[in-house]
């Protein structure tokens, strides 16, 4: 028994490897703070040939659904954002106008202010936080506004307008245990640092999971709980105390990933009724031996070029 164990344990290392897919279900944030849980069964999208779709953002554009999410292909090494009309692949498109073909793209946070659509992709590979605006006549096409903030490599920035303030919260790659926030009178002037930045928060605190939102005048933060793995849950956090000084916050409850994308659950978002979401799954590939060779040679130059910068 132990043989087999030890077959299967190596088997498992060669040849498994993880796949991200996205699915819906019908809630509302409302729906989502009263019940603390998902409802009903996720509605997963056919999964196509990329490895990872992950990172959903849903939106609404003159009447219709479009989603931008995070398409990633081991071969490519680089996310790209795509986007669809409907809620499916069928019709998957580029997302142009971003950034050019060497920056690992992830994380297309969307959000509306007076009517214009903005985009605030993740580009942590430029050190940068960069304000984009979707063409509403061409859902495909963003364009580049301004940089907020600049030097860092900053992963998964999230913004809201709230208390009569815009309020950015990001993350700094490889900084667990911390939150930075940013603040703004306008979206177009600076935004400054908060006074406690970087703020020391639980681990399962440090990376926002999907679009901050208000219920019944309350504040949520929905983040990345790595506790397990990589992507395993999400918290849901309220954002009891908040000011340009001062930042309190309070874990609510966690969401958990559903069969068959049992293994991991990291962002969620909502439009129109409903709840976007990502999972991950285990899946076999024959090509799992030369993927794991390739990934140490790229985590080995990476490697390099940190320790000679």
């Amino acid at each position: 028994m132990k043989l087999i164990n030890l077959l299967q344990l190596y088997f498992d290392k060669l040849f498994i490897s993880d796949k991200w897919n996205i699915g819906y279900v019908n809630q509302t944030p409302e729906s989502l703070i009263s019940s603390q849980k998902l409802n009903g069964e996720i509605n997963w999208f056919q999964e196509d040939s990329a490895d990872y779709a992950a990172d959903p953002f849903i939106t609404k554009i003159n009447g219709r659904i479009h989603l931008y999410y995070e398409e990633l292909n081991f071969w490519k090494a680089k996310g790209e954002i795509m986007m669809t009309d409907e809620l499916n692949f069928k019709k998957k498109r580029k997302v142009k106008g971003i950034m050019n073909k060497s920056v690992h793209l992830s994380y297309p946070y969307l959000f509306t202010v007076k009517d214009k659509l903005y985009c605030i992709p993740e580009t942590a590979n430029a050190k940068q936080v960069a304000l984009y605006q979707v063409d509403k006549d061409n859902p495909q096409k963003l364009k580049k506004i301004r940089v907020i903030l600049n030097g860092d490599d900053f992963v998964d920035s999230s913004i809201i307008y709230y208390q009569d303030k815009y309020w950015l919260f990001t993350s700094v790659s490889g900084r667990h245990g911390e939150l930075h926030i940013f603040h703004s009178d306008t979206l177009l002037s600076a935004f400054k640092p908060h006074a406690l930045n970087p703020i020391t928060v639980d681990n399962h605190v440090s990376r926002s999971a999907g679009s901050l939102f208000i219920v019944e005048q309350k504040l949520y933060m929905p983040s990345q709980n790595p506790e397990k793995c990589y992507g395993g849950s999400i918290m849901i956090n309220e954002i009891t105390h908040i000011n340009e000084t001062e930042f309190q916050y309070r874990t609510a409850f966690e969401l958990l990933p559903k069969l068959p994308y049992d293994l991991g659950l990291h962002t969620i978002n909502f439009a129109d009724g409903l709840l976007i979401v990502d999972g991950k799954r285990s899946v076999f590939s024959v090509f799992g031996p030369l993927k794991k060779i390739v990934r140490k040679i790229r985590n080995s130059a990476k490697a390099h070029n940190y320790a000679g910068d």
